[in-house]
């Protein structure tokens, strides 16, 4: 087909089409998909009869197993990393770790003449002003 000869409302309109079917086949692929598991639940469930097991003996065979142990022991931090601990000088409750800014840092930096959305003049601050906290 030839799209060059086709005017803006004729394009939008074909674009519509497309889109309609392209709808109609997600739904389509989802049911086949559908269908195709139950099939194949079927042919495993005749398998596991055909060599005389029951389906609940197999199941929890092929299922993985939730692991305890080490990965439930709790963490010094959620993701195993110590990050720098920034706090204030003025007052010991104010502790910056990393991300979002909290409001006092803002305060802070503006009045020492920062701009807080500029990431030199942040590094800049934490340098100068802040102290590391020792963990």
């Amino acid at each position: 087909m030839e799209y060059a000869n086709l005017n803006v409302d004729e394009i939008r309109q074909r674009l519509e089409e497309i889109e309609q079917s392209k709808s109609e086949l997600q739904r389509a692929l989802t049911t086949r998909r559908q269908e195709a598991k139950q099939g194949v639940v079927q042919q495993i469930r005749d398998l596991i009869s055909q060599n005389g097991y029951e389906v609940d003996e197999i199941v929890p065979l092929i299922m993985p197993r939730r692991r305890r142990g080490a990965a439930a022991a709790p963490r010094a931090t959620p993701s195993g990393r110590d990050y720098t601990r920034y706090v204030d000088p003025e007052n010991s409750e104010n502790v910056y770790v990393r991300g979002v800014l909290p409001g006092w840092m803002k305060q802070k930096m503006q009045e020492q003449g920062y701009d807080a959305s500029v990431k030199a003049d942040r590094e800049s601050f934490k340098a100068n002003y802040l102290q590391v906290l020792e963990a």
